[in-house]
């Protein structure tokens, strides 16, 4: 008999020791026509990410043309004075490039992605579209229509319209901050090219602009690039602008968006607190991901996994606007999704864990489990250049230095049990939220009112 064949194992192959990890830091410079520059070297990254914040906050559109900084922005894209709107997306997907844009409250943001090897090409097409936008009429007149378009959109959509009634029910009527942030039917209907020309000659220039980029820049010559594209953009300096205090309502009620035969209820429970220049941050971020931050935070075991109410509860914080100065707010608010007949009991179970969360504080282990998938994650989710790049501008916009993100992870680690504890029962007081609900108010409004958890309205959905 032949001999039996033996298999060889190879040694299995073990983890190196860990390597530190910190978040990266950018190199801060100025072009000669004032525009700021952060660039960081990821050695790697081959398709280079690039933003650039514009200081044309919301509050600065003029009154009666909400929606002109959105209209602005998407117009970016849609020709310059050397390409027409279809021959600008024609060069910029030669390149290999995306480029998109947004307005939000505190300006307006530009991306751009582009492989390296073509970031000559695709910064010089990003500089013309800031240094000489077309805004030819017709495709204004599109871009409008295409919003026009998008708002019944939004507004039959649950969590779009419980987010625009709770911005309604927290800010003044005078605030830029209750109304729509993309404009509504009658503000954007009244929006023209010239009404565009004139949001960006007054507050679009490089003085008061910031451009991050972020990739493998190895043999690149970027201060060259630089200077032969968005070096080239001119424009004058500019008063800062002054920032008006953010005042919010958040005296406790419960306002019900009514829309007949829903067989869901819309939750999103809000109000506003510190931003990231209060020390408190690391702490609110921490408490609230424990909170709600995850499939294993409290609102989720109780309200999904034990009472099976919702597919998911979120908590969360978004800044609104962050400055050194006080006048920042951040939207503590939790958002989720019941069936109709679960909206009483859902809120009542909501809110015994928010008086649990009080009396009892959160336990070491779910803070140690917080921490492990907020910091121990960090390197993953900044593999990308994009990622990366977007939490620069982040902290452009919001008056940080370069170095807060990198601080506030080992803020994070610090943070013990009991300040978490204390920060996410601040940040969510159960006589000082406001609840939406978008849902059927002939069957939820009754055991809402039983709960007892505040004056309840009802307005048409």
């Amino acid at each position: 008999m032949s001999e039996a064949a033996t298999m060889q194992f190879h040694p299995q192959p073990e983890a190196g020791p860990a390597k530190p990890w910190a978040f990266p830091a950018p190199e801060r410079g100025t072009l000669p026509n004032g525009l700021t520059v952060l660039r960081c070297d990821r050695p790697g990254q081959q398709v280079v990410a690039v933003e650039v914040h514009l200081e044309a906050p919301l509050d600065a559109e003029p009154d009666g043309l909400d929606g002109v900084a959105t209209i602005m922005a998407r117009a970016f894209n849609e020709g310059t004075d050397k390409h027409s709107a279809e021959e600008f997306a024609a060069e910029l997907d030669r390149c290999g490039a995306t480029m998109d844009a947004h307005a939000d409250h505190p300006g307006v943001r530009v991306s751009l992605e582009v492989p390296v090897s073509r970031l000559p090409k695709a910064l010089g097409l990003l500089s013309d579209a800031l240094r000489a936008p077309a805004f030819a009429d017709t495709e204004i007149e599109r871009l409008v229509r295409n919003r026009l378009d998008e708002i019944p959109h939004e507004a039959a959509n649950p969590a779009r319209r419980a987010a625009k009634e709770l911005s309604k029910q927290l800010f003044p009527a005078s605030a830029r901050m209750s109304r729509p942030r993309q404009g509504t039917e009658e503000t954007v209907s009244a929006i023209d090219s010239a009404a565009v020309r004139a949001f960006y000659d007054r507050h679009v220039r490089p003085a008061t602009a910031t451009l991050v980029v972020v990739g493998d820049l190895t043999g690149t010559d970027l201060d060259a690039i630089l200077a032969d594209t968005v070096g080239t953009w001119t424009g004058d300096t500019a008063d800062a602008r002054p920032m008006p205090a953010i005042t919010a309502d958040d005296t406790g009620r419960v306002v019900i968006v009514d829309r007949p035969g829903a067989v869901q209820t819309q939750l999103l429970i809000g109000r506003i607190g510190p931003d990231r220049h209060d020390r408190i941050w690391p702490a609110q971020v921490l408490g609230t991901y424990c909170l709600g931050g995850t499939l294993t935070s409290r609102l989720d075991r109780v309200l999904r996994e034990e009472k099976g109410y919702t597919y998911g509860v979120r908590a969360f914080s978004q800044v609104l606007r962050s400055a050194p100065d006080g006048t920042g707010a951040a939207m503590l608010a939790i958002s989720g999704s019941v069936d109709t007949e679960s909206t009483g009991p859902a809120l009542d179970d909501l809110w015994k864990v928010l008086r649990t969360l009080a009396a009892e504080g959160l336990t070491d282990a779910e803070r140690d489990v917080a921490v492990q998938n907020l910091v121990g994650v960090a390197p993953l989710k900044f593999e990308m250049a994009a990622s990366v790049a977007a939490t620069l501008a982040d902290q452009v916009e919001q008056n940080l230095p370069d170095d807060f993100q990198a601080q506030l992870y080992r803020q994070l680690a610090a943070t013990g049990t009991v300040e978490a504890t204390a920060a996410v029962v601040s940040a969510f007081p159960e006589d000082h939220l406001v609840t939406i609900l978008v849902g059927d108010a002939a069957r939820i409004e009754g055991p809402v009112r039983a709960l007892d958890i505040g004056e309840v309205s009802v307005v048409s959905g």
